[in-house]
């Protein structure tokens, strides 16, 4: 199946480089993926009885989210590339991810949202090992 995310990787107009375009395509898909899940979550969250047990569940959520969504974007752009750049970001991001799934998994017994977002934060943690391995 392609995707949007293969159809723009396909599309670029230069040369990639060594960069292991699976892994690449995957990853992004994965931290855009996460940070949908991560931000849905915390609003579930909000609407839980017991929101204010739930405090650290949706700040670590809001903080995903925003790390995720931030290394899909980076991830998407090639022109003048920096590799410490995203040596760093794609570290940040699997440390959240994996911050983020610890948090939601306390909850995921009592909240179906949480565990389907600790999957989605473990799938993308996953994504982000698995490229940082090729670059």
């Amino acid at each position: 199946m392609t995707t949007m995310v293969s159809e723009m990787l396909r599309t670029y107009p230069a040369d990639l480089g060594g960069v292991n375009r699976e892994a690449m395509e995957r990853c992004i898909a994965e931290c855009f993926d996460c940070s949908q899940a991560c931000t849905a979550c915390a609003d579930a969250c909000l609407s839980e009885d017991m929101v204010a047990e739930l405090r650290k569940c949706i700040r670590t959520n809001l903080d995903c989210a925003d790390i995720c969504e931030a290394t899909g974007k980076i991830l998407s752009r090639h022109t003048g590339y920096d590799a410490n750049i995203t040596r760093t970001q794609l570290q940040a991001c699997a440390m959240v991810c994996k911050s983020c799934a610890d948090e939601c998994e306390r909850h995921a017994d009592m909240h179906e949202h949480c565990r389907i977002c600790a999957e989605a934060c473990r799938r993308c943690e996953q994504a982000c090992n698995e490229l940082l391995a090729t670059l």
